[in-house]
């Protein structure tokens, strides 16, 4: 019997499945549904298979097993879909996507519709924060090698990492990616207009401001016509943890009270 599950978690390996879930497992196994865990267990512990939720079973290719499960990238779909949730990679681990991470995230980082714990197996990091409208903030599908993953654009990623900089390292990394964005053409002022509709105005005026610190104009005229439209808000700082002291930046409303230093 035990011999039968090991060739079934082969199997799906050698056919490129990526994923089963226990009602699969029962089902080819011939057994109930009760008994696949127990079934499972021994090779949980080899490290051949794990279990990323309830219900769902990842088997570990060979070339995996020395970090203790698929890279988060090619997981992430085969949970989210499991679980229910709308999500995007998001961050740090979008801007890898993208080509521009300035340092690999040292966890893949997700939007999520509704909270999901944050897991890790062995080396694989998943972080998990909840957004609204996870779906309708602008994203795209992206090519892993399970399948296709949804990612923020470059747009969303480059709000996201002004709007959390804490998930993005401090405003100075969130520089640091968000220039090699746009040196890599991948930002345009439409696009990060249309992504700045989902997002605070707070974050949508630090970004501003991060961009022409950077010399970036030709990215900021539709970020400009959505700040104007909040005129009476109040100061926002730059740096959110700190009071809006310092200079104030009037085309932005953004109170200095940080210096960006990106390193580029």
């Amino acid at each position: 019997m035990a011999a039968r599950t090991l060739d079934l978690l082969d199997d799906l390996v050698a056919h490129g499945r990526a994923a089963i879930t226990t009602a699969e497992a029962a089902d080819a196994l011939g057994i109930p549904q009760d008994q696949v865990r127990v079934r499972m267990h021994r090779y949980v512990q080899q490290g051949r298979v794990i279990a990323p939720a309830r219900g769902l079973w990842v088997p570990v290719p060979p070339q995996h097993r020395v970090y203790g499960a698929l890279p988060g990238l090619q997981m992430i779909d085969l949970l989210m879909v499991h679980l229910g949730r709308d999500y995007y990679v998001g961050w740090l681990s979008a801007a890898e996507v993208h080509g521009a991470a300035h340092q690999a995230p040292q966890a893949l980082q997700v939007a999520v519709s509704a909270p999901v714990p944050d897991r890790t197996f062995g080396r694989v990091r998943l972080q998990f924060a909840t957004r609204a409208r996870v779906a309708d903030v602008p994203r795209e599908q992206a090519a892993a090698a399970t399948g296709l993953v949804w990612v923020a654009t470059p747009a969303t990623t480059a709000l996201d990492l002004v709007d959390d900089p804490d998930r993005s390292g401090g405003l100075s990394n969130a520089a640091t990616v968000i220039a090699e964005l746009a040196d890599d053409e991948k930002l345009t002022d439409d696009a990060l207009a249309h992504a700045a509709a989902h997002f605070p105005i707070t974050t949508v005026r630090r970004l501003g401001r991060l961009l022409d610190s950077l010399n970036l104009p030709a990215l900021t005229g539709g970020l400009e016509r959505l700040a104007s439209e909040h005129r009476r808000a109040p100061i926002t700082a730059l740096d959110r943890h700190r009071a809006p002291d310092g200079p104030v930046d009037h085309r932005w409303r953004v109170a200095v009270n940080t210096e960006i230093d990106p390193d580029l």
